[in-house]
């Protein structure tokens, strides 16, 4: 009982830790083993079992632990190209968007998320997204306050690089890495208490560290093209629930 309440948040279910831990596992996985879709995947499962208000900053906190782990297994293979720009867009875009983050109603994160997960299954960034990392950086950033996993945003960046499968998994999960640093740095500014949820937020980290080195035993030796098409599919469901969620609580 004593580990149970050092673990688990005020109120949460066992059941609803079980599912939010095995998805951070398998979203850990499916991240390093096809390069993007875990962050989002983890997204929409907690946005339909944590409260709105603890949404995006546990989610980039555990989403930080789940990448910093991605990139110190991968270290050697990170393309260091870009980085410091990206670095400097990214706390541009994080001190704007932590100025208004805290005023969105609970539905509206909800309504947002949703429509985020969609465009980002359906709608590929422009052109200039994806070639000034500043911007990128900026962009991506601005938006992770308030919707969460920018990771196909970013993926563009590191795409146009012409990185090989391993570098481009690698550099990745820097970039995201930085960005959910800063994130959850000024979530603590702004006043979010992270505390009731650090001991949960550890296991989800690792349980993400789990799924990463099973990931990374099957990097390269799978197919991903209809893995891709379930996981978009997976992905619409939810965020249809989101959509419709949000819009009844108005």
């Amino acid at each position: 009982m004593i580990v149970t309440d050092l673990l688990m948040p005020p109120g949460m279910e066992p059941l609803i830790a079980a599912v939010l831990l095995g998805t951070s596992l398998t979203a850990s996985f499916v991240t390093i083993a096809f390069g993007i879709g875990g962050g989002m995947l983890l997204l929409a499962v907690m946005a339909s079992l944590v409260p709105p208000t603890a949404l995006i900053p546990v989610h980039g906190l555990v989403q930080f632990g789940s990448n910093f782990g991605r990139t110190l297994l991968m270290f050697r293979y990170i393309s260091w190209r870009h980085i410091l720009t990206f670095t400097i867009g990214s706390l541009v875009g994080v001190a704007a968007g932590g100025a208004i983050a805290f005023n969105l109603p609970p539905a509206i994160v909800q309504i947002g998320v949703g429509l985020f997960v969609i465009w980002s299954v359906f709608v590929h960034p422009p052109r200039w997204l994806r070639e000034i990392p500043i911007l990128t950086g900026a962009v991506s950033s601005f938006l992770t306050m308030f919707f969460g996993a920018t990771g196909p945003f970013v993926a563009t960046l590191s795409k146009s690089l012409a990185l090989d499968r391993h570098r481009h998994v690698a550099t990745h999960g820097a970039f995201m890495t930085i960005q959910h640093l800063l994130k959850t740095f000024m979530f603590g500014f702004i006043g979010f208490a992270f505390g009731p949820w650090l001991g949960f937020t550890i296991a989800m980290i690792v349980a993400g560290a789990i799924g990463t080195l099973l990931g990374r035993l099957v990097l390269n030796r799978i197919s991903d093209q209809r893995f891709r098409l379930a996981l978009n599919v997976i992905l619409v469901v939810l965020a249809l629930r989101l959509i419709i969620s949000g819009m009844a609580a108005i």
